[in-house]
């Protein structure tokens, strides 16, 4: 494992350990998968790993205007694997869909008649993937695994890529960047990896919080005079907690670890996922107000607050009908 530039680079086998060991605050819903299209292979020369997440950095930054680079890793043609942001901060890779979610770039240009992706790669995008839906408990599906190519780039709206969207991450990525080709073609390979590895059960008496600071220690005891977990990043606002017990107002949100955060900057929320085909998303609280978006079946979501019928997203002025959400118990 090297560092370099605020970034770590690791193989197949460093990865799975590293990320195993990280504690993560907020709760992980989403795997994004995309590729750079530039840098591409011929921007690579096998020892120049670091220069070109710094290079994309420094766009991203500079260029975008974002507080970091954009993604949480990027996976190389000779299979490296490079961090990026924080695992604690959302990502900046889909336009409107990027909380609760990982972000991979795959270093290349996957459209037809691009790079021809190395066995080195596919193989670490294969097992990171797999890895991370491991780590957070999240089924193999076309809903907590996502292409870029399938959200309107204008909007990020869902539309599958039948509008105005990117080809990212590749209309030969592992056979192509559709619905069907994920199922086909990527999915499989992931639940290859995860055979021998069930997932977790998901507690039944978990509950959830989001984060109102803009950021919020992580404590090692229920008091604010504890030390700050070493191990832990300060979690960003909007963030997602899983909470597993409560006291004198502080909040555990480790299963395992004596991990503890004031309620006082945390906004109870309740989990629910969409059972309607498509579920429109609206400004307020009725269909008189105005239509921002829409969301798949089999969606999940985090509710701060009920009106009338109508349930608003946490932290934003979205809101849905409340009879098509299931919520978690």
């Amino acid at each position: 494992m090297d560092s370099k530039y605020g970034f770590l680079k690791m193989n197949l086998a460093e990865f799975e350990n590293w990320i195993n060991s990280q504690r993560i605050a907020r709760t992980i819903l989403y795997v994004q998968q995309h590729h750079t299209w530039v840098p591409n292979y011929s921007h690579f020369n096998g020892n120049n790993h670091f220069e070109r997440q710094l290079a994309m950095k420094n766009h991203h930054v500079g260029s975008n205007g974002w507080s970091d680079i954009g993604q949480h890793f990027t996976i190389f043609p000779d299979g490296m694997i490079v961090t990026g942001r924080s695992l604690e901060a959302t990502p900046a890779c889909i336009y409107g869909n990027n909380q609760h979610s990982i972000c991979f770039e795959h270093l290349g240009n996957f459209d037809i008649g691009g790079d021809q992706m190395t066995n080195e790669q596919r193989n670490s995008i294969i097992r990171t993937t797999a890895l991370i839906c491991q780590k957070f408990n999240l089924p193999v599906n076309p809903i907590n695994i996502i292409y870029h190519h399938w959200f309107e780039l204008g909007t990020g709206r869902r539309n599958d890529g039948s509008g105005n969207n990117k080809s990212c991450p590749g209309t030969n990525f592992f056979g192509g960047n559709k619905v069907q080709d994920f199922n086909q073609n990527f999915a499989p390979l992931i639940q290859r990896e995860l055979s021998g590895n069930p997932l977790p059960p998901v507690p039944s008496d978990l509950r959830y919080g989001v984060v109102t600071a803009n950021l919020l220690n992580v404590r090692v005891a229920p008091t604010g005079s504890a030390a700050k977990a070493s191990d832990r990043n300060p979690v960003a606002r909007g963030a997602v907690l899983r909470i597993y017990d409560e006291v004198n107002n502080w909040l555990k949100i480790s299963r395992s670890q004596s991990h503890w955060v004031y309620n006082r900057y945390v906004e109870e929320v309740k989990r629910a996922t969409v059972n309607a085909s498509v579920l429109r998303v609206r400004s307020g609280p009725g269909t008189s107000y105005s239509i921002v978006g829409n969301l798949p079946k089999s969606e999940e979501v985090f509710i701060s607050e009920e009106s009338n019928g109508w349930c608003k997203l946490a932290l934003e002025e979205k809101w849905l009908s409340k009879q098509y959400l299931d919520f978690v118990a």
